[in-house]
């Protein structure tokens, strides 16, 4: 391969939910191109974040947390976490180093083996925990696996995070790129958005509101002044919706500051954004919710 060649790839991000996957697509792209709350399985759809460096174009696919799924959402997020880490070319076991070995990553840990996927094993938070526990750590997750790399690192503030981008670089396969050198996501503006709300929404009610809560644009308009957006928050019960509102609308109305500030940054236009919510009971159960994420209906 000559100097000038390029090189392209697909990283598909593994880990058990709230162990960082998002922030570190979100870091190694340079945008915000995935969601980050704290509630556990904030990611639903295939995100997948554009990082370029000189010759090389690397594909990250941000994965919904992998967990033992309990309805028809979460088996279809869980099957597309693992059908996009059979295709990829390296794949990245996320493990927040606070806390530990945790009964998901053993389950994930031990999928991989079983299915001989070779990965990359990525200690994320590593600066919040002590030396000697995050060398045990990797000395009892390397004992179950046979990972290629280990590698600690803080997805939050970046310490680490060149060391494990030049090694993904020297991974990739030659090929030209897929996406062009400045788009930073695949992912539709209509969907981003929507994403962005739920963001807000999750940040603003993150014990009060059940996370299987949803946000889809309704009407998108650009104009002269910018652009407008119509969204609509699903929520599944009566109080729901009322604690979405809040008193006199205050909470729908912080959602939509927090939210049209975002998508002010993102798209450096002016937004006009539009809240509304409606109560629909089992709106999980609507194979257009899961088209529009990229999901298998019937996993």
């Amino acid at each position: 391969m000559t100097e000038t060649a390029e090189k392209c790839g697909f990283v598909t991000l593994l880990g058990a939910p709230n162990a960082g996957k998002s922030t570190l697509v979100n870091y190694m792209v340079g945008a915000k191109v995935s969601i980050v709350s704290p509630k556990v399985q904030t990611t639903r759809s295939r995100i997948r974040g554009i990082f370029v460096k000189e010759n090389c174009e690397i594909v990250l696919i941000d994965t919904p947390g992998i967990f033992k799924p309990k309805r028809r959402l979460d088996r279809a997020m869980v099957a597309a976490a693992w059908q996009d880490a059979e295709y990829a070319d390296t794949r990245l076991v996320l493990v927040d180093a606070r806390r530990g070995v945790d009964d998901d990553t053993r389950s994930i840990i031990d999928s991989l083996v079983k299915n001989k996927l070779k990965s990359v094993l990525v200690l994320n938070k590593s600066d919040l925990v002590k030396p000697a526990k995050l060398i045990e750590l990797s000395a009892k997750l390397n004992e179950t696996a046979a990972f290629e790399e280990t590698f600690m690192l803080s997805a939050m503030t970046g310490e680490g995070v060149d060391k494990l981008a030049d090694y993904l670089i020297s991974r990739m396969p030659e090929s030209p790129f897929m996406f062009p050198a400045d788009q930073v996501s695949d992912l539709p503006n209509r969907l981003l958005a929507a994403e962005i709300t739920r963001e807000k929404l999750y940040l603003c009610l993150n014990q009060e509101l059940p996370y299987i809560s949803t946000v889809l644009t309704d009407s998108w308009k650009e104009d002269e002044k910018g652009i407008r957006i119509d969204q609509t928050i699903f929520v599944e019960k009566n109080n729901q919706k009322q604690i979405v509102i809040g008193k006199n609308g205050s909470m729908i109305k912080k959602i939509g500051t927090l939210s049209r500030q975002e998508l002010e940054k993102l798209f450096e236009c002016r937004i006009h954004l539009f809240l509304f919510v409606k109560v629909r009971e089992k709106w999980a159960e609507n194979p257009e919710h899961y088209r529009s994420w990229g999901l298998d209906f019937n996993a």
